[in-house]
């Protein structure tokens, strides 16, 4: 046997043992399993875990015409609809002129809560469409709340 069908025998056992391995699945202890970006599913959820579940009387909110120089406050309402408590970990808005208020305290099942959001125009003109992100401990993780205006002189 030569050098030539050596190395061919060995390439392909590696190209056949190489196709063989699985993603590796990573299950955190948030109740979800994250699949590898490479599958059709992102995350799949535990049907067997609690969860808090934040059921808000809106999401998303428009200002309409706001002057420049003017501040403008929505405060989102929301019910713990799930069957654990609800913590809100953190808020975090899409640019500095939006900030987030948020609770501290775990919010009970069936128990209500409130977002305060502030937007500052500043120097902003036209229309303007902002989100904040809520980091929770509901099956998904994150929830998404938005605020729109336009912004005239």
């Amino acid at each position: 046997m030569n050098y030539k069908s050596i190395g061919f025998i060995i390439l392909a056992g590696l190209a056949f043992v190489s196709c063989k391995k699985e993603a590796a699945v990573e299950k955190p202890k948030h109740g979800y399993v994250i699949m590898p970006e490479n599958t059709e599913a992102s995350k799949t959820i535990d049907p067997n875990a609690k969860y808090a579940v934040m059921g808000f009387e809106a999401t998303h909110h428009d200002f309409g015409s706001i002057n420049g120089t003017d501040k403008a406050e929505k405060v989102f309402t929301f019910t713990n609809i799930g069957d654990a408590d609800l913590i809100i970990t953190d808020a975090k808005a899409s640019c500095g002129c939006t900030v987030p208020e948020f609770p501290r305290a775990p919010i009970v099942p069936g128990g209500k809560g409130t977002i305060k959001v502030v937007f500052n125009p500043m120097d902003r003109k036209g229309m303007q469409n902002k989100s904040v992100t809520l980091t929770t401990n509901t099956a998904i993780g994150k929830e998404k709340l938005t605020i729109k205006a336009n912004i005239v002189e």
